[in-house]
């Protein structure tokens, strides 16, 4: 939001520098990203001097241009080559100087040099009005006045504006500053609290009278629970045409194009007032009715852009008797618009219901200065006021007079809230005790009523247009801003609170194993939970029939809720991967959000992403690609740190994942992880391969609830390791040859390992070869050869009856 200085001292005197007031804005909540210097012709006319042409001539070499003499006042008259068809002499003209700096049109500067123009010497220039910023004509030179003095600036004979405009990164729930005048109204406040007795100045609507009742408009509002208030009257016998230079300096200050004097009015008691208003031609509208209600949806209705828009049944419009005029509170329509050869108007002022300002808002895609405030929720007992002000503005500065009565539609008042204010729970938040003066007078200070006091605190009523101070914490957070921040003493002591939580809260579990991702060199990612409702289509198991549809989205691409962390985790994947990020483990925790037929649920998921190398390429390391393997080591590491044993393992059914596994705990399915298909990857761009893990996180913790710990003592005793080569068939599983040998020996071996996978040419066809160490250990005593050699044995010959296995 963009606030003008001069504009702003128009409400409250303050002689304070921009840059201390915009301290002092900031501290209240306001905060200023940004101070602009503004001037109404930029440059301010610098070097411009008023010329008195003295001779013109026809230049010898070029048919169009004349060598002219100018007097500026000098000693000597400037010689300028000019190629404007209606200089001549004795006219008074605009001169720019050497060394004098002019801006195009898109604010470019350039500056006038000595030059040569086709062999005649040339020692400044004759200049149009929009050459200096004075206006848009570039037909020839400017002719001006010629009482003007000769060599006199010209900027002494135009009136130039400078200005200092605030850049507000304003909060949604300030609607009440989104104006100049909400804005001077904080600003008065937070000066009280520097001992400043600043006065808010409201601009007087006294001269607001009715000159005849010549052109009434009929006002019915159908629906009053979206416009609860709505106010109108006519003006008649205006004259469209430009706005004064002080009106459009006001609004180009602030970032706006002046249009004309009506629409230039509106904007300013818009931006002066917070309040939207509306003018609509009075001839265009039918039987000279207005009726504020909805229409049948699928209405088609071409608003002031052209554009042809179909509108819902919930839409809230601006009618006449026969068809909508304008869709309330956000955009007005092409046929009903101020045009040149409007000579009466029908100004609208009103409050409508935010909620349903926003929806059309968003349903339509539209945003402008009027929605901003009305979704946001403006005064409501403002109306009536701006609608004054603005008609006295247009009578000012168009001409016309006032030719109905002012109709004011507020049927339910919209109640003042009542909040009582304990002096306890003021001080509690804040930290430190406040005065109650202090509290009383900052109160006062920003429009908040003390009804009654007692001995523990204030009774107090908040004007309507607060609507974001409701409660007791939002009276104690206006307090704490205006009293200021900065002002709170800090203590040396540190209060905190011990809360009995379970050990298996899940913030816990995902605190800890973030921290283990984290450490083993991923990022964590958070992606928005709405996505797109193609990518239904990539997977059987989701289903268009269970998603979450929003309402009005903001894009088709963020339509639906998500069904699954994956598609949204490989869009963070393919946006690294164009900006030459190949190698990346990213993991996320995060919700599904499914619409079954029985109910709704959100389900919690963490999901992990690996692709590319596993570590940076280095010049003393080889490249190695992240697999498969490297995953289910990261899935393993998971269930590792959380204790979780006695996995079940089945194939993948899953058809995001080309292979891959599911690990379960008794019903509860744990995790899905694998590579994902080529064809999935393809959609989103992505030409490597990826691998994946999906937790279903909510069963995940239900297990863990189920975990006992169990711990034992570290054995005094060595243990023992033995190795055997084996060769096997190729059907013959690892996880039968860890079977077969807990069968066999489960008292003394503690743990399998295969280490190393031999196929190829010098073994036998059907044949592979496995490497595999075993572990041997008594807690009781050390094992002896003989013990270890019988035990090998038995485990050796059992392989052989019942795998045909061999030893190499």
């Amino acid at each position: 939001m963009k606030i003008s200085y001069n504009w702003l001292k128009q409400f409250i005197k303050i002689d304070w520098t921009a840059e201390k007031t915009s301290e002092l804005l900031t501290d209240l909540g306001l905060e200023v990203e940004g101070l602009e210097a503004f001037q109404s012709v930029k440059g301010g006319l610098q070097g411009i001097v008023v010329g008195h042409v003295l001779t013109c001539e026809q230049h010898s070499n070029a048919n169009r241009l004349r060598i002219t003499t100018i007097d500026i006042g000098a000693e000597e008259p400037l010689v300028i080559v000019c190629g404007a068809p209606n200089v001549a002499t004795g006219q008074k003209v605009a001169v720019a100087t050497i060394g004098t700096t002019l801006y195009t049109a898109e604010g470019e500067a350039w500056t006038i040099k000595k030059g040569k123009i086709r062999g005649e010497e040339s020692y400044g220039m004759l200049c149009a009005e929009d050459e200096l910023g004075l206006g848009t004509s570039h037909e020839g030179i400017m002719v001006l006045e010629d009482s003007l003095e000769t060599g006199s600036p010209l900027a002494k004979h135009y009136e130039i504006e400078d200005d200092l405009v605030f850049d507000i990164g304003l909060t949604p729930n300030r609607a009440d500053a989104m104006s100049h005048y909400g804005t001077a109204r904080d600003l008065m406040a937070g000066l009280s609290q520097h001992g400043i007795n600043a006065k808010l100045i409201s601009p007087s609507v006294s001269a607001f009278h009715v000159d005849d009742r010549s052109l009434k408009v009929d006002i019915n509002v159908e629906d009053k629970q979206k416009a609860p208030r709505y106010c109108g009257l006519t003006i008649s016998d205006i004259v469209v045409k430009e706005s004064p230079l002080w009106l459009q300096n006001r609004l180009k200050a602030i970032g706006l194009n002046p249009i004309n004097n009506i629409v230039d009015a509106t904007n300013y008691v818009l931006h002066d007032l917070g309040q939207p208003l509306h003018a609509f031609d009075a001839d265009r509208i039918s039987a000279k009715k207005i009726i504020v209600k909805t229409v049948k949806a699928g209405t088609k209705f071409v608003t002031l852009d052209g554009v042809e828009r179909t509108l819902h049944e919930e839409d809230l419009m601006i009618c006449d008797a026969e068809k909508p005029l304008c869709i309330a509170g956000v955009f007005g329509g092409e046929n009903s618009g101020v045009s040149k050869e409007t000579n009466s108007i029908f100004l609208e002022s009103a409050y409508f219901n935010p909620v349903s300002v926003r929806k059309t808002a968003k349903r339509h895609a539209l945003n402008t200065d009027a929605s901003f405030r009305f979704e946001r929720g403006i005064d409501p007992n403002i109306t009536k006021y701006a609608l004054k002000r603005a008609a006295l503005l247009i009578i000012e500065i168009a001409g016309g007079k006032i030719t109905s009565d002012l109709i004011d539609e507020y049927p339910n008042k919209i109640e003042d809230a009542q909040v009582f204010l304990t002096f306890e729970k003021t001080n509690q938040l804040i930290g430190e005790e406040l005065p109650k003066e202090t509290i009383k007078s900052i109160l006062s200070a920003l429009e908040i009523k003390v009804n009654n006091v007692t001995e523990s605190g204030l009774g107090l009523t908040i004007p309507a247009y607060r609507n974001d101070v409701q409660r007791e914490v939002d009276v104690i957070e206006e307090i704490l801003r205006v009293y200021g921040y900065n002002n709170i003493g800090i203590t040396n002591k540190l209060n905190a609170s011990i809360s009995n939580t379970s050990k298996f809260e899940s913030y816990k579990i995902e605190n800890i194993i973030a921290n283990q991702l984290v450490g083993q060199g991923f990022y964590e990612i958070l992606n928005n939970s709405l996505t797109s409702d193609k990518y239904t289509a990539f997977s059987d198991q989701l289903e268009q029939t269970h998603e979450v549809k929003i309402l009005n989205p903001l894009s088709t691409d963020l339509s639906v809720m998500r069904q699954s962390l994956i598609f949204s985790g490989l869009e963070s994947i393919a946006f690294n991967i164009n900006r030459q990020q190949s190698d990346l483990k990213l993991f996320e925790f995060g919700k599904t959000y499914h619409n079954f037929e029985a109910n709704k649920e959100e389900l919690n998921h963490l999901s992990i992403f690996v692709t590319g190398n596993k570590t940076e390429k280095r010049w003393n390391t080889t490249e190695t690609v992240v697999d498969y393997f490297y995953l289910k080591g990261l899935v393993t590491a998971v269930f590792e740190r959380l204790g979780i044993q006695k996995l079940k393992s089945a194939p993948l059914t899953n058809d995001v994942f080309s292979e891959g596994q599911q690990l379960s705990v008794g019903k509860h399915s744990l995790v899905e992880f694998g590579s994902l298909k080529a064809s999935t990857l393809k959609s989103f761009g992505i030409s490597q391969s990826v691998f994946c893990a999906d937790f279903n996180w909510d069963n995940l913790l239900k297990v863990i609830n189920q975990q006992t710990i169990k711990f034992k003592d570290i054995s005094k005793y060595p243990e023992v390791k033995r190795d055997f080569s084996l060769l096997i068939n190729e059907d013959v599983t690892f996880e039968s040859i860890f079977k077969l040998a807990k069968q066999t020996e489960n008292n003394f071996l503690k743990d399998i390992n295969l280490f190393d996978v031999y196929t190829g040419d010098k073994l036998a066809e059907g044949k592979k070869s496995y490497a595999v160490s075993f572990t041997l250990q008594d807690k009781n005593k050390t094992l002896t050869d003989v013990q270890i050699d019988k035990i090998m044995s038995k485990i050796q010959k059992r392989f052989e009856s019942e795998l045909s296995a061999e030893l190499r």
